[in-house]
């Protein structure tokens, strides 16, 4: 599985940006593993395609993997916040302020799940 910053948004984003560079450049990929006339007797274009359809599954299968795992890490964030604004009575600024920064992270990878399907239908589609 691949690993994911957790703590910090923009770290995660980024890293989930890099797991997702073969998707994002999928038309690319086809036309440069798919040989020309002049090479297709050296290459096969059918175990090309496979192969490139390969690499896509095992992201299919991680960043969603990765994804959730900061979710949970992140939704035990928030509860153990919870828990110490209940003890203070609510009036701590500093807790209440780190829990909505938490819960607006956690909302914010949570999204981050729904563009995995898009981005897994887009390139599934571009791919057939």
């Amino acid at each position: 599985m691949a690993e994911l910053p957790c703590g910090e948004f923009s770290e995660f984003k980024e890293a989930l940006q890099q797991l997702r560079a073969l998707d994002d450049k999928i038309i690319y990929k086809l036309n440069t593993s798919v040989p020309t006339q002049s090479f297709a007797g050296l290459v096969s274009a059918d175990e090309r395609c496979k192969q490139l359809y390969e690499e896509m599954k095992a992201g299919y299968l991680a960043r969603p993997a990765a994804i959730q795992h900061c979710i949970d890490r992140t939704s035990e964030r928030v509860m153990e916040l919870r828990t110490q604004r209940e003890g203070a009575g609510g009036d701590d600024p500093a807790t209440n302020k780190a829990l909505r920064k938490e819960q607006t992270k956690l909302r914010l990878m949570q999204s981050e799940l729904a563009v995995e399907d898009v981005i897994r239908e887009r390139s599934t589609k571009v791919c057939r």
